[in-house]
């Protein structure tokens, strides 16, 4: 049984910032002690994707690099097709429930995280979604989502 912490691209963003601003630092000093308890750290491709849209976009080379050496230094999780039939199950559920994440014709990254987190792991593992927006990931069923600080 295995403690896997998955990213979101809140704190994986934060944590490709540069290191001189102090929320930067208290995220790396976080992603370090839970290393360090032996918890298996993990970068999913939607949410690798999410963040480096944006730093491409915005012309941010050094947070690209930062990125890429997160994601070899953890384990990183491409975005498998059982996670995608999942996340479809999870799109349509919070709609039929009136609790969407995005609009209708977003992909709905979350969806798709939750879809990851769901699907890719032994079910008797401790799977735990770090992110800045619990209240979103908390809709889809089984998914453990919590503020990334808070995660000790």
């Amino acid at each position: 049984m295995a403690r896997i912490i998955l990213l979101d691209s809140g704190p994986l963003g934060l944590a490709a910032h540069r290191p001189s601003i102090t929320e930067v630092r208290q995220c790396l000093a976080w992603l370090a002690t839970l290393e360090r308890s032996g918890a298996m750290v993990v970068v999913p491709e939607i949410a690798d994707y999410e963040v480096r849209r944006e730093l491409i976009r915005a012309g941010i080379v050094s947070g690209i690099g930062r990125l890429d050496r997160l994601k070899a230094r953890f384990f990183y999780l491409p975005i498998s097709t059982s996670a995608m039939l999942q996340a479809a199950s999870f799109w349509a559920d919070v709609r039929q429930r009136g609790i969407p994440t995005a609009s209708p014709d977003a992909l709905d990254a979350d969806c798709v995280l939750a879809g990851m987190a769901a699907s890719a792991f032994d079910p008797r593992d401790t799977v735990t979604v770090a992110t800045n927006n619990a209240i979103h990931l908390a809709r889809f069923p089984g998914i453990d989502a919590r503020d990334w600080p808070t995660i000790t």
